[in-house]
């Protein structure tokens, strides 16, 4: 229809974002019963070949693209990969937390991962943050841990099984790293495209340069400043009317 229409840079848009080698398969999660699960009921689709994990909400921003970087440590280790980003450490609790056995390499064999440990139980606050490549020998050990807690199978949990039998790395991927599951990260990352993107960004960020951000601030600060005046004295009047009806009433 586009190429019809003569809209070849649309559709050229369009073709660029899949390869034509490739083809899309959609399988249904019938039930939020966690992320192993879900990975189990992609098994028919992938079958005995290595694959990557995706999660969409946590959008990196790189020069060479992070499942990239990770498909080369697959295939320079023969083994499984997770995508880890060094966290606050208050925040581990949000996260699948890896302990390594070099704490300064950019890839390094993982000696154990546990799911959303509190801050000061946490083996470390190296994360796993929405990338994986696995071994198809993953979902064999999926299938083993039927559901835990909530009726839920966990990744993680799986992970953690599949390190008794063989090696599974953690890869310090190099780029920028998005929340897009929190409001204030989907902002940012919205902004911070908008102004590298080639047509729109020049103009995206004179439109920034107009706004008084720091006007805005002040006049949030002075708003609220006057709502407590405002109600202030309005218990002022109160006070004053009740003590005028006391006295009123007394002289009766």
């Amino acid at each position: 229809m586009l190429e019809a229409q003569g809209k070849s840079d649309l559709l050229n848009q369009l073709r660029s974002v899949l390869p034509s080698y490739a083809s899309c398969i959609y399988i249904r999660q019938p039930a939020p019963l966690g992320l192993g699960h879900a990975v189990l009921c992609a098994q028919p689709a992938v079958g005995s070949e290595p694959f990557f994990v995706h999660l969409a909400d946590d959008l990196i921003r790189s020069d060479v693209a992070c499942l990239l970087q990770m498909a080369e440590v697959y295939e320079a280790k023969k083994a499984s990969v997770l995508g880890v980003q060094v966290v606050p450490r208050q925040e581990t609790e949000k996260y699948g937390i890896v302990a390594v056995e070099a704490d300064g390499s950019p890839i390094s064999r993982v000696r154990s991962i546990v799911e959303k440990p509190k801050p000061a139980v946490a083996p470390s606050n190296l994360a796993v943050v929405g990338r994986y490549v696995l071994a198809p020998s993953i979902f064999d050990h999926l299938e083993r841990l039927g559901h835990g807690a909530g009726g839920e199978i966990q990744l993680t949990d799986g992970i953690a099984s599949l390190m008794r039998e063989e090696a599974v790395y953690a890869h310090r991927f190099a780029g920028k790293r998005y929340d897009c599951g929190s409001k204030l990260g989907y902002l940012q990352a919205t902004v911070e495209y908008a102004l590298g993107h080639p047509a729109l960004g020049k103009d995206f960020r004179k439109y920034l340069k107009t706004l008084d951000l720091e006007g805005e601030d002040k006049r949030a600060v002075g708003g609220g400043g006057r709502k407590e005046r405002v109600a202030a004295a309005s218990r002022g009047a109160a006070r004053r009317g009740n003590g005028r009806g006391g006295a009123r009433s007394g002289a009766r």
